[in-house]
């Protein structure tokens, strides 16, 4: 077939001589793709949507196919196509409301937000901090209001790419088979436009933004978590025709020397001796804020290993509710007296104090054996289970090789 112009095809991937089912499912399927509820931080997608909507609106009409076939886009220029049909084609084939919401996006397109990790300590999370932080985006050049050039009229829209800031270009791939490219427009770096040398803003060089410096106060709230995320709405680069993002503070807790936090609880592993678990104890412990808490248990009291015990009300806050906070858990590690610290009378007087041992077993000396135990720590039981891994492999690879040799005197 013979065709004046093949871009409203190329745009869709498709022959001159595409039928008009072909097209329909071109278009469909690019259309899902580009669909600006979807790219929403994709200017590029959205002029490509645009693009392939008015290809589609042309070639879906059998007269203003043959019009185009005929005498191109020049002979199309009464009817025209404008940006917001795109929309409209769209629900029309779709039926509207397929990326939450239906319709067109309304408004401009949001830029990129900017993520910065912020490293804050516990004591930062328990008392609360306010922090000044200094942050280069780009704004808007304010001598030529993000036009880029020192006058109206100065910029020229791109006549390589047309405007759009990038080009479009089909592949063979293969009989039947193409391929759409789509490549930053040389010309003019992407912008869409071309400013003379000389009609270049003097401030921001035609670039439209210039860089800027801000300080942010980042204020961190009592019982805020690792993680959690502080927003400046607005506040990310700007640039012509977009909405700035937003710049987000990302909080990194740092490793705390005594406390690990559970929630809205604190947990503090502390040692005591034997006779303090036994017979009560009482700890200093620092807090968070200052404080010096001292926790003490009763007289008699006895305390196992591991076991924990609260302090009401002295663990985390919470978040936008500082007065309601966690507990604070400290988990018991008894240590115990070295080998050899008793004597045998200290011993006895232990056995009359403590509950009674338990009774030795009735068995005959004669039909059992008698084993001591040894100590024996994690790290010797590593270097075992190691030993017997290599004994293993050993072993496998006697195996082998024995059977290799069975094999050649079976064959004999």
């Amino acid at each position: 077939m013979s065709v004046k112009e093949k871009e409203y095809y190329e745009r869709l991937g498709v022959e001159p001589d595409a039928s008009a089912d072909e097209i329909k499912k071109a278009y469909r399927k690019m259309a899902i793709k580009y669909h600006p509820d979807k790219n929403p931080n994709n200017p590029e997608a959205v002029d490509q949507f645009k693009e392939i909507s008015e290809a589609y609106e042309v070639l879906s009409d059998q007269n203003k196919r043959e019009t185009y076939n005929k005498y191109g886009k020049d002979g199309l220029k009464e009817g025209g196509f404008h940006a917001g049909a795109a929309g409209d084609l769209f629900e029309r084939m779709f039926g509207g409301g397929m990326f939450g919401g239906g319709g067109r996006r309304q408004g401009p397109v949001q830029g990129e937000d900017i993520m910065h990790q912020i490293a804050v300590t516990l004591e930062d999370l328990y008392n609360g901090k306010t922090a000044k932080l200094a942050v280069t985006r780009n704004v808007l050049c304010g001598s030529c209001n993000g036009k880029g050039a020192k006058k109206e009229g100065a910029a020229n829209k791109c006549k390589s790419c047309e405007g759009r800031g990038v080009k479009f270009m089909i592949k063979q791939l293969g009989p039947g088979m193409i391929q759409q490219v789509q490549a930053v427009c040389q010309d003019c770096q992407g912008k869409g436009e071309i400013i003379k040398e000389e009609d270049k803003c003097e401030t921001c060089k035609g670039k439209k933004v210039v860089k800027d410096k801000k300080v942010l106060e980042v204020h961190i709230e009592k019982g805020m978590r690792d993680g959690q995320k502080i927003t400046f709405a607005g506040e990310s680069d700007q640039a012509p025709g977009m909405e700035p993002g937003d710049i987000i503070f990302v909080l990194k807790q740092k490793e705390h020397d005594r406390f690990k936090r559970n929630g809205t609880d604190l947990l503090l592993e502390h040692k005591i001796s034997l006779m303090d678990a036994l017979g009560g104890t009482a700890i200093e412990i620092k807090h968070l804020d200052g404080r010096t808490l001292l926790v003490s248990t009763p007289e008699g009291d006895v305390i196992k290993p591991g076991e924990l015990r609260a302090v009401p009300k002295e663990g985390m806050p919470t978040h936008k509710r500082p007065f309601e906070k966690g507990n604070m858990l400290i988990k018991f590690d008894i240590v115990f007296p070295a080998p050899g610290t008793f004597n045998k009378q200290q011993l006895k007087s232990l056995e009359a104090l403590l509950p009674p041992k338990n009774p030795a077993p009735k068995v005959n000396k004669k039909d059992a054996e008698e084993i001591t135990l040894v100590k024996f720590s994690a790290a010797d039981q590593q270097r075992q289970q190691q030993q017997q891994r290599r004994g293993e492999a050993y072993s496998e690879d006697d195996e082998e090789g024995r059977g290799g040799e069975g094999v050649q005197c079976r064959q004999q």
